[in-house]
């Protein structure tokens, strides 16, 4: 993993870390699309994209079967 100084402290910190080890400084600035991009995640509405594409996909697959069966 890549390495990076802070700017407060010159100690050596990961580049993905949030904060600094030693000193605490923040690496990232925290906003608030930050933090609720952290912090909270709504499971359904992947649930609901996962539901919807799995739906569409099904009916597609009808419609093609369908039209394969109607032409020969």
């Amino acid at each position: 993993m890549e390495k990076k100084k802070c700017p407060q402290c010159k100690n050596l910190i990961l580049k993905t870390s949030p904060t600094c080890l030693y000193c605490g400084r923040p690496n990232k600035f925290i906003t608030k699309e930050y933090v609720n991009k952290k912090w909270n995640k709504d499971n359904k509405n992947v649930f609901d994209y996962i539901f919807i594409k799995k739906y569409l996909i099904f009916i597609l697959f009808l419609i093609i079967t369908i039209v394969i069966i109607i032409l020969s």
